[in-house]
C-alpha cells in the first residue's frame, strides 16, 4: 500500500496541497483551450502519479478530466452527441487507469533512480495505457479509429511529451516555491 497523503494537508503541506491541485487543474484548462481534443490527459495522469499520493493523484486526474469536459462542452462547443459523451467518459476512465498503471512504476523506479526517471517512466506507462484504452472502443465500433493513424498518434505523443516536460518544470518550480508536495517516489511503501 502506498503512503496516503490527503487533500486536507495532514502530510504537513496545509493549504499548499489544495493550491497545488488547483494550479494544475488551471493548467489543464489552458491546455484544453489550446489543444481541445488533444488535451494531454496522459501527461497529467503521469504527473499526478509522480507527485501525489494515490487518492490525490486520482482526484487530480479526475479534476483535470472534468475541467477538460466543462471547457470543451461549455466554451469550445464540443458536439453533445452520444458518441461524444461516450468518448468523454472513456477518456475519464482511461485517465484514472493511467494513474493507477503509472504508480507502481514510479514507486519502483523512483526509489532507485530519483525523480526525473520516475517522471519519464510514469509518462511512458500512462501514455501507452491511456492510448490502448482509447484504441479498444475505437476498434470495437465507436467512431474515432482514424485518430490512431501513426501520424496522429505521433502528434498526440509530442503534445503529451511537451506537456510532461512543462509539468515537470512546474513541479520543480512549485517545490522551490514550497507549494508542490514532495514526490511520491520518496513516499514510504506500507
Amino acid at each position: 500500500m502506498y503512503d496516503q497523503m490527503t487533500i486536507t494537508g495532514t502530510d504537513g503541506t496545509g493549504w499548499r496541497k489544495p493550491l497545488w491541485l488547483v494550479l494544475l487543474v488551471a493548467a489543464s484548462v489552458a491546455f484544453t483551450l489550446g489543444f481541445a481534443c488533444a488535451t494531454p490527459l496522459p501527461a497529467f495522469a503521469a504527473a499526478a502519479a509522480v507527485t501525489l499520493g494515490r487518492r490525490d493523484a486520482l482526484l487530480l486526474a479526475g479534476g483535470v478530466w472534468l475541467a477538460n469536459q466543462v471547457v470543451g462542452y461549455g466554451v469550445l462547443a464540443y458536439p453533445v452527441t452520444a458518441d461524444s459523451l461516450a468518448w468523454g467518459v472513456i477518456m475519464g476512465v482511461a485517465s484514472l487507469i493511467a494513474v493507477e498503471a503509472a504508480r507502481p512504476v514510479v514507486a519502483w523506479l523512483g526509489t532507485r533512480l530519483g525523480t526525473a526517471p520516475g517522471f519519464v517512466a510514469a509518462f511512458a506507462v500512462a501514455f501507452v495505457v491511456y492510448e490502448a484504452l482509447l484504441y479498444v472502443p475505437a476498434v470495437a465500433g465507436l467512431s474515432g479509429i482514424g485518430e490512431f493513424e501513426p501520424a496522429v498518434v505521433i502528434l498526440i505523443f509530442k503534445i503529451n511529451a511537451a506537456a510532461m516536460a512543462g509539468l515537470w518544470a512546474i513541479d520543480r518550480l512549485g517545490r522551490v516555491a514550497g507549494i508542490a508536495p514532495a514526490p511520491v517516489a520518496k513516499a514510504r511503501l506500507a
